[in-house]
């Protein structure tokens, strides 16, 4: 099949840096409206803060703790077309600090979506296999949500936002539906029928058990992810612990990754192409989703982001234990595209 040849591919994600002023601070630049905004404080530590246009402006999450929905008149204030607008939060905006922000377009503040037996709202951009959904939990076991993506999502990463002390569940197909790992944590898959009543995402809905980390009895959060080719990748791969490590093709330019050994403990680790080699960290720059830590400043890479895949760099337990399982999320910035705008393999 012959594609056209794209001047200006669509704009799904973007990472943005930026550097902190202690007020009023619009950011723009992002190419898109971003829907699902996380920031990250580089240089010191700070909270992950994660926004989204369903819940609205002023009110987050942490992806490092277990706490519910928080709320700062002072955080994220604004979303606008082509960025965002801070407060004096200082995690977000601290005066002089270097931050990150992650950002993914979907489509606004959503709609009703009455598919499951639980009513939802979503924002869903199925061009780019990305919805957000808001629910009420149930606490009761075969409860469906409908995700609106029209295809099954290969990620869901849901959180309780009423009932504090509940962890983040992490549902990746590469593990199945026997279990979730923990965003907020180091664990290793844990394994129950209580997180998605053993039950696979089908192309409309979702299906929950009875843990309050998927189903709390409040309203909860779900970030749902359907691979798309030539823009997005969920998989698996095999450490071998060493500098010269494995090769994981996804088919595009890796603009962001985040990687977690699933058989053991370790750190959620995230990099992207615009932090990563910059001459004032060091050759490496990872984040932790789980921590408030500061970046790493390390001259040794723990993943090198190629034009076609990612290669792992070192031996970092987090990123490439000998004979350690990993499972990993990645996004394009520039998607590879055909003439109808949908994501390809790269040639």
């Amino acid at each position: 099949m012959a594609y056209a040849s794209i001047t200006k591919p669509s704009l799904y994600f973007n990472t943005k840096l930026y550097t902190g002023n202690g007020s009023t601070n619009a950011l723009t630049g992002i190419g898109h409206q971003p829907d699902f905004v996380w920031t990250k404080k580089r240089d010191g530590t700070g909270d992950h803060m994660l926004y989204d246009a369903v819940r609205g402006v002023q009110t987050f999450v942490h992806s490092n703790d277990s706490n519910g929905n928080d709320a700062n008149a002072n955080s994220l204030t604004a979303f606008g077309t082509d960025g965002f607008t801070l407060g004096s939060d200082s995690d977000m905006n601290a005066n002089n600090s270097n931050h990150v922000a992650w950002n993914w377009l979907a489509n606004g503040a959503g709609s009703a979506n009455t598919a499951g037996s639980i009513n939802s709202t979503v924002s869903v951009n199925t061009t780019a296999g990305f919805s957000i959904v808001s629910y009420t939990g149930t606490g009761s076991a075969g409860a469906t949500i409908g995700h609106g993506l029209g295809v099954a999502p290969n990620v869901i990463i849901t959180k309780a936002r009423t009932n504090s002390g509940r962890y983040w569940g992490v549902y990746h197909s590469s593990l199945g539906n026997t279990g979730v790992m923990a965003l907020n944590d180091t664990q290793a898959f844990d394994t129950s029928t209580t997180y998605w009543n053993d039950t696979t995402p089908s192309s409309t809905l979702f299906t929950v058990g009875t843990n309050g980390d998927t189903n709390s009895s409040g309203t909860m959060i779900a970030y749902c992810f359907a691979q798309k080719q030539g823009y997005s990748k969920f998989g698996s791969y095999l450490g071998n612990g060493s500098s010269d490590g494995v090769f994981v093709y996804t088919g595009f330019a890796p603009a962001f990754v985040m990687v977690k050994k699933t058989g053991g403990t370790g750190n959620w680790g995230i990099n992207d192409t615009k932090r990563d080699f910059n001459a004032t960290y060091g050759n490496d720059a990872s984040l932790y989703a789980n921590t408030n830590g500061a970046e790493t400043t390390s001259s040794s890479l723990n993943i090198d982001l190629l034009s076609n895949g990612m290669k792992l760099r070192s031996d970092n337990s987090s990123y490439n234990a000998s004979s350690g399982n990993y499972i990993y999320m990645a996004f394009a910035e520039f998607p590879f595209t055909s003439s109808t705008g949908t994501p390809v393999t790269a040639r």
